[in-house]
């Protein structure tokens, strides 16, 4: 049954507004009313009638931080996929499952229940809860006294939700609305999610909307006695929502029950397995995760190795500057290489290194004739930044080392910082954004991406990438690094041909630990006098400390 289930036919893309729903009888017109019958006092569960006061609660408070925890690893929700390909976009798009049912069905368990079971760290789960529409002052009213339909398809912003799952699936950014359901409209500000391996949709009108389900690789509906969605819902909407009974008994009468056998139960047609139970139904569970992962690894692509491969006795690419090794350069190199050389002196000449390595990156940075006028009363004909301004990006933790260099240069310059964290048995970054601080409107910025060592290129790629889903110009970004591997120059200029490339040296090697050769040690704890681990790695990108 589950083999037939998975070839239900997609359904066409461009339709019209009205062809968009399915699951209506012919002839039937979207309403944002409805009715229901029948006395519910039977399912009241034991609530005092007294209203305690409100908590809020938001459509996305439960992923506040981004992450789930494991007997086995923490699973960040708000990552993205590890590698991307020779032209720096994501190798594959996100397999997405779409998780349908009716109100309090058990679709969140279902999904959490997924995640933990399925055990990969870039997944993304998007509920359908935070893409209700904004309500005009009318609508506001009649949502107070439970007269509006939240339960109709009118309810939801679909062309905002599409746009939204369609970037998550390409693996881009995106902005998330964040809706308060006791208030019944959107916060201030929005959240950023961005793309990952695995993407989780669930809502009540999942696959409602046709062009939404040509986005869903899987579709999976939750069945759960009526009954029993009717008592949680009860003690939800009254213990987390701050509503009284009489109300969400009225809701449930007249809107939801109506709309589930309307809108919502037949498009369970569709599904590829349906779950009965919920999140209780672990063989059903088991049976999808079986088929995710054999999907996650037809779609795996060692990227790392094909770069590695692609450009084996090929030239350095154009877009890489080394600093000119002249015997101060080379005298500085041989101290901090040492690994007899102490602390004091591994920092001092580092930071001159540093200070040499930013000034030379600032010569590649746009600037147009400018004529000043002396003390003495003459024109001078110089040249000035032609740009907007210049902002410092750190890869933590190393790359934070050479901020005082770029302050020292460039007044007033604004700093950001990315944190990204490494499997140290692959050297490939495994959740990637475990802190990210970017300054606003930087997408109109000359970006100095900082970072000490670059072996592999896994950190630099992610970081370069993070910087475009922020909208920087790819040709504003100059990657600055006192040590690069020949591996890493030409992977992130085969992703990223526009970036700049500085370095003040060029190692040939990389061993089968990922360890720049002959190279430098471990920066990091070189730097802060900190105690390597056994397998340290060149990157630096697995060592959180900000």
């Amino acid at each position: 049954m589950y083999s037939k289930h998975l070839t239900v036919g997609r359904l066409a893309m461009s339709v019209s507004r009205e062809e968009r729903f399915v699951g209506m009888e012919q002839g039937d017109k979207p309403s944002n009313s409805g009715s229901g019958d029948g006395s519910l006092d039977r399912l009241l569960p034991s609530v005092s009638t007294g209203l305690s006061p409100r908590k809020r609660t938001t459509s996305q408070c439960k992923s506040e931080p981004p992450l789930l925890r494991t007997s086995k690893r923490t699973i960040y929700t708000a990552g993205r996929p590890p590698w991307y390909n020779e032209h720096g976009t994501q190798s594959k798009e996100a397999f997405v499952i779409g998780l349908c049912g009716g109100s309090a069905s058990g679709k969140t368990t279902v999904a959490r229940k997924i995640i933990e079971a399925l055990d990969v760290p870039w997944v993304v789960l998007l509920s359908m809860d935070s893409f209700y529409k904004v309500l005009s002052s009318e609508q506001q009213t009649r949502a107070a006294s439970n007269d509006y339909n939240f339960d109709h398809p009118d309810a939801f912003d679909f062309d905002l939700l599409t746009h939204t799952l369609r970037k998550l699936k390409q693996g881009k950014s995106v902005k998330i609305p964040v809706y308060d359901f006791t208030t019944h409209g959107r916060q201030k500000d929005w959240k950023t999610v961005y793309g990952a391996s695995v993407i989780i949709f669930e809502g009540i009108m999942a696959f409602t909307d046709k062009e939404l389900l040509q986005l869903l690789d899987m579709k999976i509906f939750v069945d759960t006695d009526s009954d029993i969605r009717l008592v949680r819902r009860l003690r939800r909407d009254i213990t987390e929502r701050g509503r009284d009974i009489e109300g969400v008994i009225k809701q449930y009468n007249k809107f939801v029950k109506p709309a589930f056998e309307q809108y919502i139960e037949p498009t369970m047609r569709l599904a590829d397995i349906v779950v009965p139970r919920g999140g209780g139904n672990m063989v059903a569970i088991d049976l999808i995760v079986q088929h995710v992962h054999s999907q996650l690894e037809e779609r795996e692509l060692s990227v790392r190795a094909a770069l590695a491969s692609a450009h084996q006795a090929q030239p350095l690419p154009q877009t890489l500057s080394v600093l000119e090794s002249t015997p101060q350069v080379k005298g500085m190199h041989t101290i901090i290489r040492n690994k007899e050389t102490s602390r004091d002196e591994f920092i001092f000449y580092s930071k001159r290194l540093m200070r040499l390595l930013i000034e030379r990156a600032l010569s590649f940075l746009p600037s147009q004739p400018h004529i000043v006028q002396t003390p003495q009363g003459e024109d001078y004909e110089g040249r000035a930044f032609h740009g907007k301004r210049i902002t410092g990006v750190s890869i933590l933790r190393a790359g934070e080392t050479m901020e005082p260099a770029l302050r020292a240069v460039c007044k007033d310059v604004r700093i950001g910082k990315i944190l990204i964290q490494t499997n140290q048995d692959t050297g490939e970054p495994e959740v990637q954004l475990h802190y990210l601080r970017l300054p606003k409107d930087i997408s109109e910025d000359h970006v100095i991406l900082m970072d000490c060592t670059v072996s592999t290129g896994a950190a630099a790629m992610m970081a370069v990438r993070v910087l475009l889903d922020h909208d920087v110009q790819e040709d504003k970004i100059l990657l600055v690094s006192l040590l690069m591997a020949e591996m890493g120059v030409h992977s992130v200029a085969y992703a990223f041909p526009q970036v700049k490339i500085i370095t003040t040296a060029v190692d040939k090697k990389v061993n089968d630990l990922f360890h720049i050769i002959p190279g430098i040690g471990n920066f990091g704890d070189r730097y802060f006098g900190t105690d390597a681990p056994p397998d340290w790695s060149d990157d630096e990108i697995d060592e959180p400390s900000y």
